[in-house]
């Protein structure tokens, strides 16, 4: 008999469950209830056995096409994203829904719009016309979205992203919460007069400044209004941010202690920092947030920053699509929010005495 190898490579069919059971020397039925997930209790351990061993020989695998009918699933979920393939979290993300569906085994196909909403609604009308189980839907950051059309034709979840609608389940992370603890890094070393540069009218600014607020609330200080400087997201406008903080203004009457935007911004202001002469963390600490990959590590010093959770993101969504699809219920519209932990490094030391 030719090896499944040799089959491969001499073009022969592919070995079928019949093969399978005649190698056994059982009958087809016992192949599929082994495959099916219905051998325990008709098949014994010593059948089940020798039924795998007679699939590894062969190089049997079962066809993914002929379940997925039996069983009304494809075994693959959609990801439709507006421009996460440009992010540079956008790995982590699809990595958590990724290994999540495979796991439970199920491929996930993945599409990038690059935010045209056109382009949205057309890719979940591929999906849907794939067969696909569910869909995801993730965004670059964290915005209100408008839902794809289609979308409420099958198991969907949204990612990093909130329907205008509340018409579907969503996985965030926890902005307000996240705010709070950049905060709290601060307020645990000592600081007391502190910062905050960066950030837009979005969502993910509006509550990351309302959780520093809270936390520093909580402590009888109020940030002056001098101090709280929107200048956008990238390093030009932390660089911007730093010196209106700190160019010409005497040691005892800047803050000590300063919360960025994002890891972007918080680059900037080390720059404004270094070119004034201040030194970091000893006269200025600096907080960062989303623990951007290739990044706050390798900033001078290393930044400490509050890290957005995208893999865990992804693996959520996943989960909460693939739980649906296989209890056939499709989950509440309710929001999730996931918990934005601390990557301590060296931009945070004690306040300094003046």
């Amino acid at each position: 008999m030719a090896s499944a190898e040799e089959k491969q490579t001499t073009g022969q069919a592919r070995p079928t469950s019949r093969d399978v059971a005649r190698l056994a020397g059982v009958s087809h039925t016992a192949v599929s209830f082994v495959f099916n997930g219905r051998a325990e209790g008709n098949l014994s351990p010593a059948t089940q056995e020798r039924i795998r061993q007679a699939a590894a020989q062969l190089g049997y695998r079962p066809d993914p096409v002929a379940r997925g009918l039996r069983r009304r699933r494809t075994a693959v979920i959609g990801l439709v994203t507006d421009e996460i393939a440009s992010s540079p979290f956008a790995g982590r993300l699809l990595r958590g829904a990724m290994e999540t569906a495979w796991a439970d085994e199920h491929l996930v196909l993945t599409v990038d719009s690059g935010g045209d909403p056109a382009k949205e609604d057309a890719a979940v009308a591929e999906l849907l016309d794939r067969r696909v189980d569910g869909i995801i839907y993730a965004a670059m950051s964290l915005r209100s979205v408008r839902v794809p059309e289609g979308l409420h034709r099958t198991h969907s979840v949204l990612a990093n992203c909130l329907p205008e609608d509340d018409s579907l389940p969503a996985v965030v992370p926890a902005e307000r919460a996240g705010g709070r603890t950049a905060a709290r890094l601060l307020l645990e070393q000592g600081h007391r007069r502190v910062a905050l540069v960066g950030g837009l009218d979005d969502i993910a600014s509006v509550e990351r400044l309302r959780g520093f607020r809270d936390a520093l609330r909580a402590e009888g200080i109020t940030v002056p209004k001098e101090w709280v400087i929107r200048t956008g997201g990238e390093i030009s406008g932390g660089h911007e941010g730093g010196l209106r903080l700190f160019d010409g203004v005497a040691p005892q009457d800047r803050p000590t202690g300063v919360f960025c935007y994002n890891d972007r911004v918080a680059a900037g202001v080390l720059h404004a920092a270094a070119r004034l002469g201040i030194d970091v963390p000893g006269d200025l600490s600096v907080v960062g947030y989303d623990d951007q990959e290739h990044m706050a590590a390798f900033l001078t010093p290393a930044l400490t920053t509050v890290a957005l959770p995208h893999r865990a993101m992804g693996e959520a969504a996943a989960r909460l699509l693939l739980d649906a699809i296989a209890t056939g219920r499709t989950p509440p519209a309710t929001v999730r929010r996931l918990a934005c932990p601390v990557v301590p490094r060296a931009s945070v030391g004690p306040a300094p005495t003046r």
